[in-house]
């Protein structure tokens, strides 16, 4: 190559490491740019909108570049997380009055209970965390983890245990949200065994009201 182009071989490979030089450079300056972008963004953008944004401030370089250099420096877009619900409010059940409302304090242990469900995600799928806390000391009384969301395995089993840790002495509400597993028949069958226990339900999908 160096007799063809009539070059001495320091001057061609001196050329040469000076045009790698200048590509690290701009590859640098380039990936400064995109963090920038892609931390403005709260690490959500993906190479497309980088490369879009980059355009927009007049920098001039090709998508799969900027594709290139995000993998080199291992930055992904962040997916959000979609919700997954575990209330389901749109249903044909009887709703219960808000007897609790908003009073989330108890004067005596077995004066009120509120009951929650939630979920968890585990390497082998999602499970149903339902919580029944007793508001006077604020202790976990009853609870039940579920690989289904049937009030059996969640509402009802939670509630089984919290009545065998704590008998029920004395009036009480029962307060949560208006999702299914709260409203369905099984469920109310199972509170209605225990006259002392009045139901309780918040707004729809908030059992904090």
């Amino acid at each position: 190559m160096c007799k063809v182009l009539k070059v001495s071989r320091s001057s061609y490979y001196g050329h040469l490491e000076g045009s790698v030089s200048k590509r690290i450079q701009e590859n640098q300056k380039l990936l400064r740019l995109i963090k920038n972008v892609y931390q403005k963004s709260k690490q959500r953008y993906g190479s497309p909108r980088i490369h879009k944004a980059l355009k927009a401030e007049k920098v001039e370089v090709s998508r799969p570049r900027v594709a290139r250099l995000m993998k080199q420096a291992q930055m992904k877009a962040r997916v959000k997380r979609r919700f997954k619900a575990t209330t389901d409010s749109k249903h044909a059940y009887v709703v219960s009055e808000n007897l609790l409302n908003r009073n989330f304090t108890a004067a005596a242990i077995g004066q009120a209970w509120v009951s929650d469900l939630t979920y968890i995600k585990t390497i082998t799928g999602w499970l149903y965390l339902t919580v029944v806390l007793d508001l006077a000391d604020r202790k976990v009384v009853g609870w039940a983890l579920s690989q289904t969301m049937k009030a059996k395995e969640t509402t009802v089993a939670a509630l089984k245990m919290a009545i065998t840790n704590r008998p029920i002495t004395r009036s009480l509400i029962f307060h949560s949200d208006q999702g299914v597993q709260y409203a369905c028949e099984e469920f109310r069958k199972e509170i209605q065994a225990y006259p002392l226990i009045r139901q309780s339900m918040s707004r729809k999908a908030n059992c904090s009201r």
